[in-house]
C-alpha cells in the first residue's frame, strides 16, 4: 500500500489518478479507474450543454460509488458553456473533486470553495504552482514536457520539474508526464510528489473509448513517435507523430497564424479521429510515455500491476 496525502485527499486507495482525456475521459473509464482504487476524472469542456454534463456526472456515478473528479479547463476558448455553469453543475451534482487546468483558477476560487469542492489545479510551471497555492488550491499537478497534450513552452522534464514544485510548495503534489508503471510510480514518490497521474497509458485500456485502431498505433508506438506543434502561437501541444501532425509543424514553422492552423488542429477533427480510427483525421494528444506502453489492457489491470510492482521494487531497494 502506499498511503500519501493525496490517497487521503481524495479517499482513494491508490495514488494513480486518470488525465482529463478530452472527449475519452468518459463514464466508462472514469468508473473503472475510480473502483480500481484510483481517482478517475471526467472531461467537461466538450459538452454541448449541462444537461450533458449533467447526465454524464449521473452515469458515473451509476457506475461507480468510489471518488472521481471532474476537470474544468480555464483556457479561454469558444465553447457552448460559460464555466461557471460547468462548475455549478459539478457542485449541484455533489462532486466533491475538480481539477482545473489552462490557465489561473482565480476567477472560480470563491465559487469552488463555496461550494465545498477541493481543488487541484494543473500547472506547467514552479511560478504557476506558487500562485496557484496562493489562491487555495489544495493540490498541485505539475506537467513536464514529455506529456501528451499541451506541456507549457519551458521544455522542462518531469525529472526536473517535480522535485522543483515540491520543494516549492506545501500543498501535496502530483507528477503528470511520462509515466505508465511501477518504476515511473516510485520515481515520481521519490521526487516527493504524493501521487501520479496518467493520460497516454489509459488510451489504451479496454474501458476507453478510442477506436481500436488509435489503440493499435498506441502499443505499437515508439517513444520517438510524438511531435510538438502550435510553438508559435504559444500554445505548444505534443501529439501523435502522423501525417496531420507533421502538416501542422510544417506550417507553424512556417510562422502560420491560427486561422491557418485552425482546419488542422481543430477539436471536433481530434475527436473524429479518435472515435474513427482515421489517425490523420486530426491532432491526437499523446505523450512520449507511449513508448511503453505495450498492450491493452482494463484500467484494474493496469493499475494493480502498477501497485504490485512497486510494491515489489520497494522490497528489493531496501537492503536491511
Amino acid at each position: 500500500m502506499f498511503r500519501t496525502r493525496i490517497t487521503e485527499l481524495f479517499g482513494i486507495q491508490h495514488p494513480i489518478l486518470q488525465g482529463g482525456m478530452q472527449w475519452l475521459a468518459r463514464a466508462e473509464l472514469v468508473a473503472a479507474v475510480s473502483n480500481a482504487g484510483g481517482l478517475g476524472i471526467l472531461t467537461s469542456h466538450h459538452f454541448a450543454s449541462t444537461t450533458e454534463l449533467r447526465d454524464e456526472i449521473r452515469k458515473t456515478r451509476s457506475l461507480t460509488g468510489k471518488p472521481f473528479a471532474v476537470n474544468i479547463n480555464l483556457f479561454p476558448a469558444a465553447r457552448p458553456v460559460k464555466v461557471d455553469e460547468y462548475i455549478d453543475v459539478a457542485i449541484s451534482e455533489g462532486v466533491r473533486f475538480v481539477e482545473t487546468s489552462g490557465r489561473s483558477p482565480e476567477p472560480h476560487m470563491k465559487q469552488l470553495k463555496d461550494g465545498g469542492v477541493t481543488v487541484m489545479h494543473k500547472v506547467t510551471g514552479v511560478r504557476f504552482a506558487q500562485s496557484a497555492e496562493r489562491l487555495g488550491v489544495d493540490a498541485i499537478c505539475i506537467v513536464g514536457t514529455e506529456c501528451g497534450g499541451h506541456p507549457g513552452e519551458e521544455d522542462v522534464t518531469s525529472l526536473v520539474l517535480v522535485p522543483r514544485v515540491v520543494d516549492s510548495v506545501k500543498v501535496p503534489v502530483v507528477a503528470a508526464g511520462g509515466f505508465a508503471d511501477a518504476r515511473g510510480l516510485l520515481a515520481a514518490l521519490a521526487l516527493g510528489a504524493e501521487g501520479i497521474l496518467m493520460g497516454t497509458r489509459f488510451m489504451a485500456t479496454i474501458e476507453c473509448l478510442a477506436h481500436p485502431q488509435i489503440k493499435d498505433w498506441l502499443i505499437s508506438a515508439r517513444e520517438t513517435d510524438t511531435l510538438m506543434i502550435n510553438r508559435g502561437i504559444r500554445n505548444t501541444m505534443r501529439a501523435m507523430k502522423t501525417e496531420t501532425s507533421l502538416k501542422a509543424l510544417e506550417l507553424d514553422r512556417k510562422g502560420a497564424a491560427l486561422e491557418e492552423l485552425m482546419p488542422i488542429i481543430a477539436g471536433p477533427n481530434a475527436c473524429r479521429a479518435l472515435t474513427t480510427g482515421e489517425v490523420n483525421a486530426g491532432v491526437i494528444s499523446c505523450g512520449q510515455v507511449v513508448g511503453l506502453v505495450h498492450e491493452v489492457k482494463s484500467a484494474k489491470q493496469v493499475i494493480d500491476e502498477i501497485i504490485d510492482g512497486a510494491e515489489a521494487i520497494r522490497k528489493r531497494l531496501c537492503f536491511t
